[in-house]
This record gives structure tokens, sequence and C-alpha cells, in this order.
């Protein structure tokens, strides 16, 4: 692992970057998005097993205006509204405009990497960043060929920057893998994306984990799943398999 210093328009984006161990390169690309809770012990966990499967992974903080990571006072509860007020407040930090700056800037530098193999980069996203990975691959259709989200949430809404309102720009493929339990991205949502992408002719899977609560694919958190997880991990890496190694 290496900490490194991404230059943007708006400042400078502290990341971390994972290499396949004992392996020989290049290596395909991929953006590895947090929760909303940022960078912390279980991404970089999760960095590593994609690292593991023969990517090389970023994965920035993308909180970085707020400062580097980790951010102080992003460990709590929902039930405290201080607490709430503050993620929420993070959370709208990340409009379409800042998250289109820093993807650019993510791709940029990977693309610089000489152990980057081609142009070809996939990002997945959790939580709030399963619909900054959607925006991602609509915005840069050509180099994103794999977005994934899971328990992504507020995916189809009636906001004008809603994530499936812009489908129909991405040329890659798109996963998503929903929470049946998940207060964000509810039937009548999930129903609303899927409309969308086939409509927009878009090559795309949303799937439904039963049983499963938002946060279910991140471990040490309250609604980790180990069986939703693993499905997860599966599929993920199937994504990246076939689209990022065609």
């Amino acid at each position: 692992m290496q900490d490194v210093d991404i230059k943007t328009r708006e400042g400078t984006m502290d990341a971390k970057v994972f290499h396949p161990e004992g392996q020989q390169g290049p290596w395909s690309a991929v953006i590895l998005l947090t929760d909303a809770f940022g960078i912390r012990p279980v991404f970089e966990a999760m960095a590593r097993r994609l690292a593991k499967a023969g990517h090389v992974v970023l994965l920035p903080n993308v909180y970085y205006r707020e400062g580097r990571a980790p951010l102080p006072n992003l460990n709590g509860s929902f039930a405290d509204e201080a607490f709430r007020k503050r993620i929420f407040g993070l959370i709208a930090t990340l409009t379409p405009e800042r998250i289109r700056t820093d993807a650019a800037a993510a791709l940029d530098f990977l693309a610089g990497l000489p152990q980057v193999k081609g142009p070809k980069v996939g990002v997945v996203g959790y939580c709030m960043s399963g619909a900054m990975a959607v925006h991602m691959a609509a915005d840069f259709p050509d180099r994103i060929v794999a977005a994934a989200s899971f328990h992504g949430g507020r995916l189809a809404t009636d906001a004008p920057d809603s994530p499936h309102r812009v489908v129909g720009k991405v040329k890659g493929e798109l996963y998503f893998g929903h929470a049946d339990q998940d207060g964000s991205m509810p039937a009548e949502a999930i129903a609303r994306l899927e409309a969308a992408l086939k409509e927009a002719g878009v090559t795309a899977q949303s799937e439904l984990y039963t049983g499963a609560r938002h946060g279910y694919a991140v471990e040490g958190s309250a609604a980790y799943d180990k069986e939703a997880s693993e499905r997860h991990w599966s599929k993920l890496l199937a994504l990246f398999g076939r689209t990022l190694e065609a």
C-alpha cells in the first residue's frame, strides 16, 4: 500500500494505492469509493482483496476538501442527531460537479502509473458512493467500462441530478446489488431505476439481496451480512473480470 496525493482543480486529494503482491504487472485499474464514513481499515482490507484479484486499486479520500483522511468524528450512531447532521452534511458536499472533477483527476493519475495497463477502469461504490459510481461512468463513458453499486441509496429520485437520469450516457456495464431492507432505496425506486436502465438500453444487472440491510457488504457495519457480502464479492469480481480483462 502506498499513500499518494493527487492534484485536482480544487485542491489535493489524498488517497491510497494497492498493488497485487507477488504478481507480474501491469494490471487493470479499479477505483474503490468508500461509504459515508470514509477511509478506514475495513475499506483498506477491501482494497487488498481487489488487488489480490489482479487489480491496481485506488482508494481516494472523497472528503479531501474537508481535510485529510481519516476525518475526525466519523464514528457514531445515526440515532444521534448531531452525528447524523455531520454525516449528511459531508455527503451534501459531493455534488455531481465535484464528483466529475475528482474522477477526472483520479483517472489521469491512474493513467500515469506504469503498473496500470490500458485505459479501461472499473469503479465500485457503497451506500452513498453507489450514486457517485454511476455519475462517474456517465461522465467518463470511454474510460470507465464497469461501475457497481452495492446497497446504494437515492439512485432514482425526483432530483434533477438523480443518477437514474444519466444512465443513458454510460457505455460500460453497470451492476446494482440492492438490499431489500433499505429505506434509501425502496422497491418503487428500484423499479424506477430499472425502467431507466431498460429505456437507455445500457448493459446492466439490478439484483435484490433478499434479507439484506443497507450496509450488508461492509464488514463491521451493524448491517453486515456475511452471505450477502460474499455474494457481492462474487458479482463484483466477475464484473471486473469480464470488462477489464476483455
